[in-house]
């Protein structure tokens, strides 16, 4: 049986290989059996399956783990969905590649950190340098695997440093058009704007996150990168506007209370970080459903855009 990745599955196609489990839940059916309702993963996309007659003492797949699976693809409520007839936990001895199943960032992390710690180490503002440090103090190593979203854009593998990083390459170009914004606060808040996430979220070192934090649910990344700012600011002894200039930049990157910020952007830094944050999401999510789109097709309709996306012809001959 061919290999396929997830990407390249359609209706009626044999599958049989290893794949990331990203969710799994018991469940019951209408008639009172247990089945277990997962969705799979591997680098290019992501696939539901259920099991169906499952043991009701056994216990869901773990999340992060690799299994193996057969069955056949189908088509349910216009959504592909793997029917199993066989599948395993894999085992040590499996020729697993992890790199296949897990999306990555395309830089590592220790080039990505680097990226960082040198820009923090060209800030002119001596506060803004220990703030910002402290704050990448404050996150820790998870931050060289910690994917920045569970469904939306930088889903993956160092997703925070891949999004954190492109963001200040995209801070770079805004600079050289608008000279006379303040490069140190501008790149300080695109650092530490979403560092806060890995309070917010419950993700494994592959990157897999299965749910929201207790802090997730009830305060969320703005609210909780605020708290973590202030106790690195008291613990660094530095108070005054600096710090109120960061934490509204924290508060307002979303734009607007729909999108969770109770409080629109009121200066040009924080303007300037929630069109970059918002760029940069938006470009990385359009990237991510054209890879998995045919050309001259369609993708289905993507939550976080409000609409579907289409994947051009690039070529001369397209017509």
């Amino acid at each position: 049986m061919e290999n396929y990745s997830v990407c390249q599955l359609q209706k009626d196609m044999r599958f049989e290989g290893f794949l990331l489990v990203r969710s799994a839940e018991k469940r019951k059916d209408s008639k009172g059996s247990d089945y277990v309702d997962m969705n799979l993963t591997d680098r290019t996309g992501e696939i539901n399956c259920k099991i169906w007659n499952w043991d009701p003492t056994a216990e869901a797949p773990e999340p992060g783990k690799p299994i193996k699976v057969r069955g056949t693809i189908q088509e349910y409520n216009g959504r592909l969905q793997l029917r199993v007839e066989k599948w395993r936990m894999a085992t040590a001895e499996d020729p697993v590649d992890m790199g296949a199943l897990v999306p990555c960032a395309p830089r590592t992390p220790a080039e990505m950190n680097r990226e960082i710690r040198e820009t923090v180490a060209s800030f002119k503002s001596e506060k803004l340098r220990k703030l910002t440090e402290g704050m990448l103090e404050l996150a820790g190593k998870d931050l060289d695997w910690f994917p920045a979203a569970q469904r939306m854009h930088h889903a993956e593998r160092s997703g925070l440093l891949h999004h954190t990083t492109d963001m200040l390459r995209l801070a770079g170009a805004m600079l050289e058009v608008y000279p006379w914004l303040n490069r140190d606060l501008l790149l300080a808040g695109v650092i530490i704007h979403d560092l806060a996430k890995i309070d917010e979220l419950k993700s494994d070192p592959a990157g897999n996150v299965s749910d929201y934090t207790r802090d997730g649910q009830l305060l969320g990344h703005l609210v909780r990168g605020i708290t973590n700012l202030n106790r690195v600011a008291d613990r660094l002894g530095i108070h005054g506007e600096t710090v109120t200039l960061l934490e509204h930049m924290l508060l307002s990157h979303h734009g607007e209370s729909e999108y969770g910020s109770p409080k629109a952007p009121m200066f040009p830094e924080a303007e300037a970080l929630h069109w970059i944050d918002m760029t940069d999401a938006r470009m990385n999510t359009m990237k991510t459903v054209t890879d998995k789109t045919p050309e001259g097709a369609f993708s289905e309709k993507i939550f976080s855009l409000d609409r579907r996306v289409y994947h051009p012809v690039y070529t001369d001959d397209a017509e």
